[in-house]
C-alpha cells in the first residue's frame, strides 16, 4: 500500500491526551496506520491529498444503527407515533424482506455514513426474514470498505406470548444461540486493526427472555466479544420493567450480566441517577441517539450527568425509519443542541461533542486503536472542506464543523484506503445502489 500525505490541513485534530488541534499541519498514513503528524512533514513517493482549506479529524464512529431500515424511511403510518406504535406499524413490514433487501439497505446505509464522515459503525440486526443473514451486512460493509461492528441481535417473544414483535419475526433461543456461535467463530477478528468485530445482542427486555439475556452473556465473555441492547429508551419502556420485572432496567441489566467494559447500552433516555452511577461504576458504555429519540418523541438522553459522572458515551445514529437520515455529523450537532436545550447554552461545547463523536464512540466499542490522529493508531481519517457556503465567515474553523457545517465529509480514509474522494463514495457504484434501493421499497410498499 503506498504512503498518504495529507497535506498543508488549516487544522488537524488529534484527539490526543492533550487533545491538541494543530495548524499548518501534514499527516502521514502508512500500511493503514497514522504514521507521523506535524507541520513539515516529508514524505518522497507519497500520495499527496491537499487539505488546504480544510479541517482533519479522526473518522466519526457510529455506535448504533438498523442498517435495513433505510428501506423504511418515512413510512406515513409511523410518522407519528411512538415507540411501540411505531414498532407494530414496520413488524409487518420488515417481516417481508429478504436476504436482497438486507444486503442494499446496508449499502445505502453505510455510504450515507462515509459521506458524512463515519469510518466505523456498529449495526444492531435483531430480525432474519425470509433466509436473510448477518453476514448480508458483512459482505456490504466488506463492498463499501468500512469498518464495522455487526451485532447479531434476536427477539424470541411474539405477541402470543406476550411480547411486540408479531410471532412470523422471532426465533427459537437454541437456534438463535447456535447461530451467534457460528457468525462470531466466522466473522470475528481480535486483533488491532480489525476491520470486522462481531457482537452478541439481543434486541430489547420486551422481545427475548430474561434466559437468552443471561445465556448470551455468558456466551460473548466466552468467545470474548461485547454485548448489545436497547435500554431505557422512554416512559413505555420503563413502566414495561417496572410492571414485568419489578425493577428499573438498570437494575435488570444488571442482575442479567449486562453491565461492564464490554457492554454498551442503546438509548438510556430514561436513566436516573443510580443508573448512571452503575453505568460509571461499571464502565458501562451508551449509544446516545438523539435524532431517533425526538422523532419518537422519547425525550433528551441525560449526557451531561453521564458525561459528569464518567460515563462512556458514543453517538448513533439510529435506523433511518426513526431518524431518518444517517448523517453522523448532524447527529453530533443535534446531541449537542439538545444537551443545551435540557441544560443551558454552557452544557456541552462543540469539541467536547466531536470528542464523543469519535474517541468516545471508539471508546465504546472497545476500540483503542481507533478515535484519535496519533502514530501508532489506524488511520481513520476525515478531511472536512471549511471553504464552502455553510463555513464561510467562520472564525473557529473546528466549532463550525458542528455549528455551521459541512454536512458532507470531502476525502474519507479507512484503515489508510480512500472510501470518499471529492465527496464522492470510491468503492462502489452509488446511483446504481440507490435506483435498486428505491425499486425495494416501492415494492415493500405493495
Amino acid at each position: 500500500m503506498r504512503d498518504i500525505l495529507i497535506a498543508n490541513a488549516d487544522v488537524v485534530v488529534t484527539m490526543d491526551a492533550a487533545r491538541r488541534e494543530l495548524r499548518g499541519a501534514d499527516l502521514l498514513v502508512r500500511g493503514g496506520v497514522v504514521a507521523a503528524v506535524g507541520p513539515g512533514i516529508a514524505a518522497p513517493g507519497a500520495e499527496r491529498i491537499e487539505a488546504r482549506g480544510c479541517v482533519v479529524t479522526p473518522g466519526l464512529v457510529n455506535t448504533h444503527h438498523h442498517l435495513y431500515q433505510s428501506l423504511t424511511r418515512a413510512v406515513p403510518e409511523g410518522q407519528d407515533a411512538l415507540l411501540f406504535g411505531w414498532l407494530r406499524v414496520l413488524y409487518p413490514i420488515w417481516a417481508r424482506m429478504g436476504p436482497e433487501e438486507i444486503r442494499v439497505s446496508a449499502l445505502t446505509g453505510l455510504a450515507e455514513l462515509a459521506l458524512s464522515g463515519c469510518t466505523m459503525t456498529s449495526d444492531h440486526l435483531y430480525l432474519f426474514p425470509n433466509g436473510a443473514r448477518l453476514d448480508d451486512t458483512i459482505e456490504a460493509a466488506h463492498e463499501i470498505g468500512l469498518r464495522f461492528h455487526p451485532t447479531r441481535g434476536a427477539m424470541s417473544i411474539g405477541e402470543s406470548a406476550g411480547g411486540l414483535p408479531p410471532d412470523a419475526l422471532v426465533e427459537d433461543e437454541a437456534a438463535i444461540l447456535a447461530d451467534m456461535v457460528r457468525v462470531v467463530d466466522r466473522y470475528h477478528d481480535p486483533r488491532e486493526g480489525a476491520m470486522v468485530r462481531v457482537g452478541l445482542a439481543p434486541c430489547s427486555p420486551f422481545s427475548v427472555t430474561r434466559d437468552l439475556m443471561r445465556e448470551a452473556a455468558v456466551l460473548a465473555r466466552d468467545k470474548g466479544v461485547r454485548l448489545h441492547t436497547h435500554l431505557a429508551e422512554n416512559d413505555e419502556d420503563v413502566a414495561y420493567s417496572l410492571s414485568r420485572f419489578g425493577c428499573r432496567p438498570g437494575q435488570y441489566a444488571e442482575d442479567l450480566g449486562w453491565t461492564g467494559e464490554d457492554v454498551w447500552h442503546a438509548h438510556c433516555v430514561k436513566l436516573d441517577g443510580s443508573e448512571i452511577d452503575l453505568f460509571s461504576r461499571s464502565l458501562t458504555g451508551v449509544a446516545h441517539c438523539p435524532c431517533s429519540n425526538c422523532r419518537l418523541g422519547s425525550g433528551i438522553a441525560p449526557v451531561r450527568a453521564m458525561r459528569d459522572a464518567g460515563v462512556r458515551v458514543g453517538l448513533g445514529v439510529d435506523g433511518s425509519a426513526s431518524n431518518d437520515r444517517g448523517n453522523l455529523v448532524a447527529e453530533a450537532r443535534m446531541a449537542m443542541l439538545l444537551q443545551r436545550v435540557a441544560n443551558g447554552a454552557d452544557a456541552m461545547g462543540a469539541r467536547e461533542m466531536l470528542e464523543i463523536a469519535t474517541l468516545g464512540g471508539a471508546q465504546v466499542l472497545g476500540r483503542g486503536d481507533c478515535g484519535s490522529l496519533v502514530p501508532g493508531q489506524r488511520a481513520d481519517v476525515a478531511i472536512w472542506d471549511l471553504r464552502g457556503i455553510e463555513a464561510a465567515g467562520a472564525w473557529d474553523p473546528v466549532a463550525a464543523l458542528l455549528l455551521s457545517g459541512p454536512a458532507r465529509v470531502r476525502d474519507l480514509l479507512v484503515e489508510g484506503r480512500q472510501v470518499v474522494r471529492d465527496g464522492q463514495i470510491t468503492t462502489i457504484d452509488l446511483p446504481r445502489v440507490i435506483e435498486r434501493q428505491n425499486q425495494l421499497a416501492k415494492r415493500l410498499a405493495g
